[in-house]
């Protein structure tokens, strides 16, 4: 974890003593918190049904449409990048999502691999849209393919703790 004004990042006092977190148990708890919030129902619909092509991806709402419609492309988009490679990465997401006209600066990602080297469970990936964060979790760890809309974090962010650059 890192170290932000003098104190452990993700990490939680228990009896006056300090633990630190995983990260990404940090991610799924906030991420669990903030969908309480916003009334955003998850997405648990099975990555094998209708998934979009990629000309259909591309003829898909503009990014200046509202919030569900985004949510919508930004599944269309992840559900494609999964259909033609369920091993994808974050890097495929990013590049995806870019693609598909979501500013790539505003795409944050996690990493593919853990502190350790070893294959991640799970990725998680988002973008900021306006005054909201549209985030998405891939991997065996969270059961296939996950969405949310979301409230941005205090930080201007969409995801808690370290992510890579998005101009992968």
């Amino acid at each position: 974890m890192g170290i932000h004004r003098g104190r452990n990042v993700g990490s939680v006092a228990a009896c006056g003593r300090e633990r630190s977190l995983p990260p990404l148990l940090l991610v799924a708890v906030v991420a669990g918190a903030l969908a309480g919030c916003t009334g955003a129902p998850l997405s648990d619909d099975p990555v094998g049904t209708a998934s979009p092509t990629a000309s259909a991806v591309a003829e898909g709402p503009a990014a200046s449409e509202p919030a569900a419609d985004d949510l919508d492309r930004f599944d269309a988009v992840n559900r494609a990048v999964i259909a033609a490679d369920a091993s994808a990465g974050g890097t495929a997401f990013v590049a995806a999502l870019a693609e598909a006209g979501f500013d790539r600066r505003a795409i944050e990602v996690t990493s593919d691999t853990t502190t350790l080297g070893e294959p991640a469970d799970s990725i998680q990936f988002a973008v900021r849209v306006d005054d909201r964060c549209l985030v998405g979790q891939y991997g065996g760890a969270s059961g296939g393919y996950r969405s949310m809309g979301a409230a941005v974090l205090g930080t201007g962010g969409c995801l808690v703790g370290a992510t890579g650059a998005a101009e992968r």
